[in-house]
């Protein structure tokens, strides 16, 4: 029987607490420093890629983003967020999507993903996902990638992952994007334990 994807993460967002899951970051502070490093104004089109309900568009909203889009597979991961904004989620575009079939032409100005891109692990998959982040993105846009680093784990929420170092990362999105600035940093998930991962901020060629 196939993996029913979305089924999984309907399932892990209805069953557990936001603090329960590894993946929990209440200050997503290596994203917002990238993100810093865009130099992006504060009307740019942001989509957060399998955010679930993670905290990264209310910090871009205090900082005074203005157009920002949350996209996950969950519709539970969603209504999660969309709960904690309160009023302030009507000014969020929220999509409940699959991120390998998600495309609109030339509209962000900058695609984020912190942990999605490292669960496709199929090359059809991991190539849909390029060329829809490429398409998606306006001339020069911007595209920050975080996954497991090949010093991380190899599996997270029972699934298997794709490791990555910043090279294989570099590698995976030539030649469509061209790297800007490159880490790797840790993660300290809730059960106070090591993750290591790897970031890369791309520009659209």
């Amino acid at each position: 029987m196939p993996f029913d994807k979305k089924a999984h993460w309907e399932n892990i967002y209805t069953t557990k607490h936001a603090d329960q899951v590894s993946w929990y970051q209440p200050n997503p502070e290596t994203s917002l420093n990238l993100i810093a490093d865009c130099n992006l104004s504060k009307n740019a089109e942001i989509i957060d890629v399998g955010a679930g309900d993670g905290f990264l568009s209310q910090h871009l909203m205090d900082q005074g983003y203005t157009k920002l889009s949350v996209l996950d597979i969950s519709h539970a991961s969603l209504e999660r967020a969309i709960e904690r904004f309160g009023e302030k989620a009507e000014s969020v575009e929220w999509i409940e999507y699959d991120i390998v079939d998600f495309r609109l032409n030339n509209y962000f100005d900058l695609w984020h993903d912190r942990a999605a891109f490292h669960f496709l692990t199929d090359d059809s998959d991991i190539t849909a996902y390029i060329e829809n982040a490429y398409q998606s993105l306006k001339t020069n846009g911007s595209l920050i990638i975080g996954t497991f680093s090949d010093q991380g784990p190899t599996k997270c929420s029972g699934i298997e992952i794709k490791q990555y170092s910043i090279s294989d990362l570099i590698q995976r999105f030539h030649p469509y994007f061209v790297c800007l600035d490159s880490l790797n940093t840790d993660h300290i998930t809730p059960f106070d334990t090591n993750q290591n991962f790897t970031y890369c901020r791309f520009r659209k060629v």
